[in-house]
């Protein structure tokens, strides 16, 4: 029986765009689905790749604020549209469709891989045991369904770019969202987190339902780090009704946030200059950045 680490399978490809494929424009080989990235939701930040699959192809799966999003660029397509919490029925429907030999793309905000369906579509085809490839192995047709996620700009680097350079240095990413994963182990990993100086990203930090989870993520990181402790605010990042603030972490429970919120939560050297937020990454440190005096003996060093 052969390791992880030893799995017999073949060096893969880096996957390549489908510009030039046959599929792609509606011709033979393996079916192929997309899964893309829509970017922050302002087409000016959409990828030339991502736009082009979305106008190749004859059919959209998506939750339907994201297929609003791209409305503009979608008209007279087939639309399967559904509604939060119904992600599965949605990404069954695109499988089926790509199947049968339709060219179909299932969009997500931000990009795919993060918090996104790249990973349900997976999950659902090795579930029911469909034969899959990237889509650089595309071939032959029965040789399974061809698989290419298009990268979008996420949420955090969309949010990121607002408030100047949180990001600068280590960061680690917690969803508050307990609807799939239990809240003990969102609570750890807060916890290891927030005791290492990472800067957290936080996703979902509140909804309707759910609206006493960011009082207790922020009791967890007040166990850490201090009150005056710099946290990013920012809603619909890079749409037209964006919303940006800096508070701290002792006043963020009191932060307008919803699913559209991601906040940056500081680390111990996290600072605020004019209206940006700033996580340095060491540079002043090791060198004399300000012009003030001379490098240490560890600066003149290397």
């Amino acid at each position: 029986m052969r390791s992880s680490s030893d799995s017999g399978r073949r060096p893969r490809q880096a996957d390549r765009t489908q510009t030039d494929d046959p599929q792609c424009d509606g011709g033979g080989g393996a079916p192929i689905l997309f899964i893309v990235g829509l970017g922050p939701g302002d087409a000016s930040h959409l990828s030339p790749r991502a736009r082009e699959v979305l106008d190749r192809v004859d059919t959209i799966a998506g939750y339907r604020t994201y297929i609003e999003l791209i409305k503009p660029l979608i008209t007279g397509k087939e639309i399967i549209s559904t509604g939060m919490t119904r992600e599965i029925e949605r990404a069954e429907a695109a499988i089926a469709a790509a199947l049968s030999g339709k060219r179909c793309a299932v969009v997500s905000g931000g990009d795919a891989g993060i918090y996104a369906m790249a990973g349900l579509v997976l999950e659902l085809c090795r579930a029911k045991g469909i034969a899959i490839q990237t889509s650089a192995a595309a071939g032959e047709a029965g040789a399974g369904l061809a698989i290419e996620v298009v990268p979008g700009i996420p949420a955090l680097a969309a949010g990121a770019a607002l408030l100047g350079a949180p990001l600068t240095h280590d960061f680690a990413a917690v969803s508050l969202s307990d609807l799939l994963t239990p809240w003990d182990t969102i609570a750890r990993r807060i916890e290891a987190a927030s005791e290492a100086d990472f800067v957290i990203v936080i996703y979902n930090p509140r909804s309707r339902r759910r609206q006493d989870n960011l009082d207790r993520a922020c009791e967890i990181i007040l166990r850490h780090r201090p009150p005056q402790t710099p946290v990013g605010v920012v809603t619909a990042a890079m749409r037209a009704n964006a919303r940006v603030a800096i508070t701290t972490l002792a006043e963020l429970p009191n932060a307008h946030a919803d699913m559209q919120t991601i906040l940056f939560v500081g680390n111990s050297s996290t600072m605020v200059y004019r209206d940006f937020m700033i996580t340095p990454r060491g540079y002043s440190d090791k060198y004399a950045i300000d012009g003030k005096g001379p490098r240490t003996e560890v600066d003149r060093g290397g």
